[in-house]
């Protein structure tokens, strides 16, 4: 008896002392059982890793978050991946793979709609819940139950991409009367002017040029030339990292200048591309997602960026992580979310769960609509005013990216015409 309670006394000590030292167990450490592992394909390397691999370590923050806590379901969370190359013809493996070999509890979505695109219908086959990021109307082909889409462009997407910036346009006095129309030959860009030209008709506009361009394009002058000589007042682009940044250059160098232009131009949100441009961009109204200003810092979400540019030059990314990391750490909160609210890790049950609840995340709330879109569209339009200079400094002042749309979010006026703002 006397030897039981010494020992009682022993470990109570140990205790004790541990903990003084700051040693208690952690959730973390509380965690048993095999991890559950999350597959998914990111694009590090091509065109798109720009935001690919920044997406990537905000995915990684989630994963070390939620393990600190205790994991999910009381297991630790492990995230299995692979490099997509940015090539459409690189994914439906990589997904069979993670769940066939890997033997992965659950999938999420890549980053891109031409990424996206093909990865659904394995999806489909394995009858397998998944998430993605960023991908523009891709399931309007498919209607597939279980897909849920990570982008704020609300239940009718194609159009709702542009929407603010016809609305931003409309509201100019006078208001103008013809529009181009230019995309790259890709599921988004044709996706998005689609919508573009849904947007166009509805505002009453002249369509003047309304073309697209093979992927391959690297010289966008005789492009801009094209469009240049039907004189529109309005000029829509849909376009990829590297196109974005070509058409920028040949607008300035051609000396274009309708009364506006950008729209749809992926790669004019990424720090490399800015740093690059620098003044060039100045009149350019166009997409972006999340901006650190005021109106859009949600719970959590500056914290998240803070983590991710601590971490930035290590993991070799995009400095200030604002366009994507915190969307790739959101999604996994939906994930995270419906993983705690079923108790489960069944597909079925899941999407469910999805499909009807709200989800508080550091991108603001998020509720999910027919087709698994978003239930309304919050699609920010912007333009970059009063750029001087292309280091890193010009950047981080994110008074020089003025948010024009929704009102909900709004920063200030646009710039009309485009000419003034140069």
């Amino acid at each position: 008896m006397l030897q039981r309670m010494n020992l009682r006394a022993i470990v109570g000590s140990m205790a004790a002392a541990l903990a003084a030292i700051g040693l208690a167990i952690s959730p973390a450490q509380a965690q048993s059982g095999q991890p559950i592992k999350i597959g998914f394909s990111m694009a590090l390397t091509g065109p798109l890793a720009g935001a690919g691999k920044g997406a990537l370590l905000g995915m990684k923050i989630w994963q070390d978050d939620i393990n600190k806590k205790g994991g999910m379901l009381g297991r630790p969370v492990q995230l299995i991946f692979y490099d997509d190359k940015s090539a459409p013809a690189e994914v439906p493996g990589i997904y069979t793979k993670l769940i066939d070999v890997d033997k992965v509890d659950l999938i999420m979505g890549p980053y891109a709609t031409t990424q996206i695109a093909p990865a659904i219908p394995v999806a489909m086959q394995k009858n397998k819940l998944m998430i993605s990021l960023f991908g523009t109307a891709v399931n309007s082909e498919f209607k597939y139950n279980r897909y849920f889409s990570m982008i704020p462009t609300g239940p009718n997407p194609k159009p709702a991409f542009t929407a603010g910036f016809f609305e931003t346009a409309m509201a100019q006095n006078p208001k103008p009367q013809s529009i181009a129309i230019v995309a790259a030959d890709a599921e988004f860009g044709r996706n998005v002017c689609e919508g573009a030209r849904d947007n166009s008709k509805k505002a009453g506009l002249k369509i003047t040029y309304d073309r697209t361009y093979p992927p391959s394009t690297t010289d966008f002058a005789p492009i801009v030339r094209a469009i240049q000589a039907t004189n529109p007042d309005l000029v829509v682009i849909c376009s990829y990292p590297l196109d974005s940044v070509g058409m920028v250059r040949a607008v300035n160098e051609v000396g274009f200048k309708p009364k506006m232009i950008g729209g749809g131009m992926v790669g004019l949100q990424f720090t490399a591309i800015k740093m690059q441009l620098g003044p060039l961009l100045n009149g350019f109204v166009n997409y972006d997602t999340w901006l650190p200003v005021k109106t859009m810092q949600y719970p959590g979400a500056l914290e998240v960026v803070a983590k991710y540019q601590a971490r930035a030059a290590a993991e070799g990314v995009d400095p200030l992580g604002w366009y994507l990391p915190p969307w790739a750490y959101a999604y996994l909160q939906v994930l995270e979310q419906a993983v705690a609210g079923t108790k489960s890790l069944d597909d079925a049950k899941l999407a469910d769960y999805i499909s009807k609840t709200t989800f508080k995340t550091v991108i603001g709330d998020v509720k999910f609509g027919p087709g698994g879109e978003w239930a309304a569209a919050k699609m920010p339009q912007i333009q970059f005013q009063n750029i001087k200079g292309k280091d890193l400094a010009e950047f981080k002042d994110v008074s020089k990216i003025t948010v024009l749309t929704p009102p909900e979010v709004k920063t200030g006026n646009v710039i009309y015409p485009y000419e003034k703002a140069k």
